[in-house]
């Protein structure tokens, strides 16, 4: 079941569901994609037809950050939980691990992806790394970098291209890939590489990741005061649908 939060539809599925559809995705011949939007990149995608459709387009959509979970319950949407990117890719490492899938590291500053993909190979004996590339390339070499990735024979690939450039990556690339599994996952490689470090666990509990982000880096909040924005427009839209049913 999907739920349509400001134009995205973001599937309402709980962390370990969501990672037993991967596994399916896996096992299957057909590539697919995850998308994993947090309130931000709702925003960039109201004003970017191109982004909100290859969003949309994904056959996952995990609702990443606490933003989103509040406009669903302005909304009275019955999104379950919040389902991070990187939880959820946290949890996908000892399943490609069991499987013995071969991983492609995609995206983030040179250097950064290579000391990621051994950070979880160290933390994950079988996990089997099949190929890495920084994502500071052309949008004319994406057919190339679709093409490097076929020839490593990749079943997963791990895209950290940022939003909405990994989401029309993979939306136009997957099928070329001949992976049948791509997570768009934003600044994760800076995390598992050890480049910025992820809020302690208190904060996560509390829903506070974003403030603890905004605190470590202040040039962040120009971004974070997005947030606000997006749930007044939640609230906006609520007041529509009802204005719209009390007409009827």
């Amino acid at each position: 079941m999907r739920c349509e939060i400001l134009g995205i539809a973001f599937d309402t599925l709980t962390l370990p569901q969501a990672v037993d559809r991967a596994r399916v995705f896996l096992a299957g011949d057909a590539p697919r994609t995850v998308a994993t939007p947090n309130a931000e990149i709702v925003q960039q995608a109201r004003k970017n037809p191109a982004a909100r459709e290859a969003i949309n387009a994904a056959d996952l959509v995990l609702p990443d950050g606490i933003g989103v979970i509040r406009a669903a319950r302005i909304l009275g949407l019955p999104i379950r939980e919040r389902v991070a990117g990187i939880d959820f890719a946290q949890a996908l490492l000892p399943v490609l691990a069991e499987t013995g899938a071969l991983v492609y590291f995609l995206g983030a500053s040179p250097g950064v992806a290579e000391e990621a993909a051994r950070r979880a190979a160290e933390a994950h004996p079988g996990l089997r790394v099949c190929g890495v590339r920084d994502g500071y390339f052309a949008d004319g070499s994406q057919p190339d970098v679709a093409d490097a990735i076929r020839a490593a024979g990749a079943h997963a690939v791990f895209v950290c291209l940022g939003a909405p450039k990994q989401e029309l990556f993979m939306r136009q690339y997957a099928a070329r890939t001949g992976a049948r599994l791509l997570v768009g996952l934003g600044g994760t490689f800076d995390v598992w590489a050890g480049r910025l470090k992820r809020a302690p666990q208190l904060f996560i509990r509390l829903n506070l990741e974003w403030l603890y982000r905004t605190l470590r880096q202040p040039k962040r909040l120009f971004r974070t005061l997005r947030l606000p924005a997006f749930l007044w427009a939640a609230r906006r839209a609520k007041n529509k649908t009802n204005g719209s049913r009390e007409a009827l």
